[in-house]
């Protein structure tokens, strides 16, 4: 029996850039609220947003993840043919296939490039760069593109109070490659999927088109899917669980909270942010990414955006010392320890 060789593997993984696209299109709380039949006090208490992004017709899946990968690359001096492998997160790509993934491959110029997409909700960009640093390390990639987007908006009904104030659009992207040092902790990560109502799309698409064919002829059309959410069932999971995931998260990479410089949690809910920084007792020397203001809850692209923005602020620096951690439609969470990109 012939012997199989292994890859020739690398001690350390680093994000080596980051990237992001915000839409242009502006949406203020006073855009929404007749609909929803609320005030802006009332969202801004009950989630910290005063305005999101919604996505135009030509800020598509693609051509959003395309411009934050294209800042990503540029920020970590890789080009495109440099690449070995695309994972994407998302949660609102409308087609069952091709992969996001490959398409943005393709648009960027790569050739014969391994790609594919991670659904794991608002979590999925946690995990997709677990993935990342693990082809990394074993191997299989020398440097990978992680991107985390979403076009929620598409998957809104504009009436639910529940659920229309607070998803919006935009995508992240970082670039993940060898490094001397450790810059990727490992990955804190798990499920609990007894919580599936909690977050999810209210009926499938088999049922959808069943609905579709029996009012065919009828003159009625019978409601679209939705994503629909339970604020309480996930506020009461992420309050009483993500503490256990971050400290998991932390005792893996062998640091402590007096050790980082920054945290960016998803940005789910101002208030759920606020409950784990006293949970953690976080130093008032660690900056806390809260983007939920102005860009909302944007799902698999919340945490590289938030990684951007914080940045971009100057709240926190490349070479920082940080703390991610993802959670929501699963309910599934993710998290690691990071040292923090340079920007574009």
């Amino acid at each position: 029996m012939p012997a199989i060789a292994t890859a020739a593997t690398t001690s350390h993984a680093a994000i080596l850039g980051i990237g992001a696209y915000r839409p242009r299109r502006v949406v203020p709380n006073a855009e929404i609220v007749d609909l929803i039949d609320s005030s802006d006090e009332w969202i801004r208490t009950r989630s910290g947003i005063t305005s999101r992004r919604w996505a135009q017709d030509d800020e598509t899946i693609v051509s959003m993840s395309v411009a934050a990968a294209r800042d990503a690359l540029a920020a970590a001096g890789i080009d495109a043919e440099r690449i070995d492998a695309v994972v994407l997160a998302t949660s609102s790509q409308m087609v069952l296939g091709p992969s996001a993934g490959a398409v943005v491959a393709s648009e960027l110029g790569m050739h014969d490039t391994a790609a594919f997409d991670v659904s794991a909700g608002c979590a999925g960009f946690c995990y997709a760069l677990g993935n990342a640093a693990g082809l990394v390390r074993s191997g299989q990639a020398r440097h990978v593109l992680v991107i985390g987007v979403e076009r929620l908006s598409d998957l809104l009904d504009p009436t639910d109070r529940t659920c229309a104030f607070i998803f919006a659009d935009g995508a992240g992207a970082v670039v993940v490659g060898p490094s001397d040092t450790e810059g990727i902790g490992p990955v804190a990560w798990g499920s609990d999927g007894t919580q599936t109502a909690a977050i999810k799309q209210d009926k499938d698409f088999k049922t959808f088109f069943t609905e579709v064919a029996e009012a065919a002829g009828s003159g009625t059309a019978p409601e679209r899917p939705y994503i629909r959410m339970n604020g309480a069932a996930v506020f009461r999971w992420a309050v009483t669980f993500l503490e256990k995931a971050c400290r998991g998260a932390l005792d893996k990479a062998g640091v402590t909270v007096d050790d980082l410089d920054a945290f960016v949690p998803h940005q789910a809910n101002s208030r759920i942010t606020d409950a784990l920084v006293r949970a953690l007792s976080l130093p008032d020397s660690v900056a806390v990414a809260r983007d939920i203001a102005e860009t909302g809850n944007t799902s698999a692209a919340s945490i590289p955006m938030a990684m951007e923005q914080i940045l971009r602020s100057g709240a926190a620096k490349p070479g920082d010392t940080a703390l991610l951690v993802g959670f929501g439609a699963g309910l599934a969470y993710a998290g690691q320890v990071v040292t923090l990109p340079p920007l574009p």
